[in-house]
């Protein structure tokens, strides 16, 4: 049975903005490269599906971490949680209806970790009681503002490892309960 995992980088405020914290440096680049490529796929928001299809096509200023990461991701299954979109890219699947159905069946037939990204996904998956583990890899920025790495209320959250993860980058991970 595969797990839900909810992993996002954020600043020490608690905000969700790679635009504003920029690209990761080398240790955290590698480390997403690997992680990326152990996964049994990806569950997405609209929105964060939007940003993470930058991925699909090599851009000329790419050096050779890009590339990988680019590689592991276009390979991964990804399930996009929309109301809105149409379609979706390659290796995607639309997820439009009864979404706490489909990612049970998801997390039944599958082994491994499932990463998921975007807040208010992840609100949701946690009132239907989805969300396995949380993964906060806070970055040494301070924003003020953004969107928050929590969108709402959770569950108590058991801390179950903590790791320096590289260029000044803390991993904080917690269960429910």
């Amino acid at each position: 049975m595969a797990k839900l995992v909810f992993g996002l980088q954020q600043s020490l405020d608690g905000y969700v903005d790679h635009l504003e914290m920029g690209p990761p440096g080398p240790a955290l680049s590698r480390h997403f490269v690997e992680h990326v490529r152990d996964l049994a796929g990806c569950v997405y928001g609209r929105r964060t599906y939007e940003i993470m299809r930058y991925w699909d096509e090599d851009q000329p200023d790419w050096d050779a971490e890009d590339l990988d990461f680019a590689a592991a991701w276009r390979s991964l299954p990804k399930w996009v949680v929309s109301r809105s979109l149409k379609a979706v890219g390659p290796n995607a699947t639309l997820v439009q209806n009864d979404v706490g159905t489909a990612l049970r069946e998801l997390k039944a037939r599958l082994v491994g970790e499932i990463d998921v990204a975007g807040p208010d996904l992840v609100r949701s998956l946690t009132d239907l009681g989805l969300v396995d583990e949380y993964r906060l890899y806070f970055r040494p920025f301070v924003l003020g503002h953004g969107t928050p790495f929590f969108a709402g209320p959770r569950p108590p959250l058991r801390l179950v490892a903590s790791d320096l993860v590289g260029e000044g980058v803390i991993r904080l991970t917690y269960v429910p309960g």
